[in-house]
């Protein structure tokens, strides 16, 4: 039995056989979403070999049960690339979703904008990405099943979903280019003039490595992004963790009220 399946049914002993209809990652500053759901919270710690998210903001821990009466799977908080210097990091959590018997991921992250009208509390649905930090996660994957095709990875029918639920909440919900920087340093003014002229409109240290990894493992996959900052040297803000930690729950409170309209509608 492969590390996952043995993961997926310790979980199923805790949480339940019920597969979850959706997996949902949190960024810095939405952890507290995991709080809301109905079931069976499991710290990260007691999932032997599980990545551990050690970034200030993030809540590590899965979380069982129902949202707005559908079954989902959260994860309070992610691992980093900057963190362990491998893109591959969240390759078993995702592994774990898929033995769940979960077919769509729904990733959220803290972004910087590289647009004038979209600003700090706004939210931003990811319809391409740029891998701008220059790996893979799947470097070393030795089956074909390495060559996955990316041309709408952020999956339509989702965005499509979570558009219909901003507009009902009326909630400005733009479609826009990441760029993934590996961080843990941010971006310097050039950086983001390089991205912008890339064609992105936000700049960010995860959720690529995700989409990657869940289109391989043949998971749907959706990303909205909450703006926290401009991108360096696009406004007099002094862009900082503790600025992101202080921002995100701005946007937060409108991303909860769009994720549970998506819920509620599916």
């Amino acid at each position: 039995m492969s590390k996952s399946a043995e993961l997926a049914a310790l979980i199923r002993a805790r949480a339940g056989d019920a597969a979850p209809h959706l997996g949902l990652i949190l960024g810095s500053g939405l952890g507290h979403l995991a709080e809301e759901v109905q079931g069976v919270a499991i710290p990260y710690s007691d999932l032997p070999g599980f990545p551990q998210a050690g970034v200030s903001g993030h809540n590590p821990k899965l979380v069982i049960g129902d949202l707005e009466g559908v079954r989902v799977a959260v994860f309070g908080g992610r691992a980093h690339y900057y963190e362990h210097g491998n893109p591959a990091e969240m390759r078993l959590p995702l592994e774990i979703l898929r033995d769940l018997g979960c077919g769509q991921l729904l990733l959220t992250n803290a972004a910087g904008s590289l647009r004038p009208d979209i600003g700090p509390g706004d939210l931003m649905a990811l319809n391409d990405h740029i891998a701008f930090a220059g790996t893979n996660p799947l470097i070393g994957e030795p089956s074909d099943a390495r060559f996955v095709p990316m041309t709408e990875a952020h999956d339509p029918e989702m965005r499509a979903g979570l558009a219909a639920a901003a507009a009902a909440e009326g909630v400005a919900l733009p479609e826009g280019v990441y760029c993934w920087f590996s961080g843990p340093s941010f971006e310097t003014p050039a950086e983001i003039r390089a991205a912008r002229v890339l064609g992105a409109d936000a700049v960010g240290m995860s959720t690529v490595p995700e989409v990657i990894l869940a289109r391989f493992l043949g998971l749907r996959v959706a990303a909205v992004s909450v703006v926290t900052n401009m991108g360096a040297g696009l406004s007099a803000e002094n862009i900082s963790h503790e600025h992101t930690k202080a921002m995100a729950p701005v946007g937060a409170a409108k991303l909860e009220r769009v994720l549970r309209r998506y819920l509620r509608n599916l």
